[in-house]
């Protein structure tokens, strides 16, 4: 045991292992004194008990290692006035992580610190990572503010001032790589998200033709009823006949019986 000892001791610095002798000396005297007052002590030396000596106000316990180790009062004032300091264990060598895209280790990284996505800062500017602001990711990827604010794990993100108007509120930028994932996490699978969105895409369009049509009638029947004749109307009551619907139009035509005039209407 003291021969594993003395050749791990060989790797110690000078100061460490002059410590050491030093501390083995001083228990050895001690030992040797058996209960007398040591020269270097300022109080009585006590036995407590096998391994721990006090020496005036001073508790010591052999380690049997050679040395003596000062035990500290836990529950004195002036250790339990210290702060109290965590500090973030540094990352060593086998726990560096890789990146995603080169499977390089990496020691830091601005995707990785800022979204947790494990890229490092040279292949940050590729495509796949660009940041997208909120109002793109939700009509990009069919997104609500719930997916991407409540649903576990929220998505990370950063804030930076509007370009377009600095009295705008602040962006919200998000890294689209996170965003269709959780788009495909949403929907199930990137297929049905595409079809979603073609869906989206042809009532959309249903809706603006509507509009145009609706509009297209209202001006032929503002049209026509500019070129009818206000002064031979005040004489004349039309006689209407029976409706015509048109189908393709969604309206009714009707013409008078006694004169050209034709009138076309919506129903409600």
């Amino acid at each position: 045991m003291s021969e594993k000892i003395e050749k791990s001791n060989e790797d110690l610095p000078r100061y460490l292992k002059d410590r050491i002798e030093r501390n083995r000396q001083k228990a050895l005297a001690l030992q040797k004194s058996k209960l007398i007052h040591h020269p270097n002590a300022k109080g009585e030396v006590v036995s407590i008990d096998k391994s721990v000596i006090k020496i005036g106000a001073t508790r010591y316990k052999d380690t049997g290692g050679g040395f003596l180790l000062e035990e500290v009062d836990q529950t004195s004032e002036a250790v339990s006035d210290l702060p109290v300091v965590i500090q973030k264990p540094p990352i060593v060598e086998p726990d560096r992580p890789e990146c995603q895209n080169c499977e390089k280790p990496f020691a830091t990284s601005w995707l990785f610190d800022t979204f947790n996505c494990k890229c490092c800062d040279e292949c940050k500017e590729l495509e796949t990572y660009k940041l997208i602001t909120k109002t793109e990711a939700k009509a990009n990827y069919l997104l609500q503010d719930c997916d991407l604010e409540k649903r576990e794990p929220p998505l990370k993100f950063i804030k930076r001032k509007n370009p377009h108007n600095v009295r705008w509120g602040d962006m919200k930028l998000y890294l689209e790589l996170q965003v269709r994932n959780r788009a495909i996490e949403v929907w199930g699978s990137e297929e049905v998200l595409e079809e979603e969105k073609e869906k989206r895409e042809e009532k959309k369009v249903i809706s603006k033709a509507k509009k145009y049509n609706k509009q297209l009638r209202e001006l032929r029947m503002n049209m026509r009823s500019s070129m009818y004749d206000r002064t031979s109307a005040a004489s004349h009551t039309h006689d209407f006949g029976p409706e015509i619907y048109n189908e393709e139009s969604d309206s009714y035509t009707r013409k008078c019986t006694t004169c050209p005039y034709e009138e076309t209407f919506e129903k409600m």
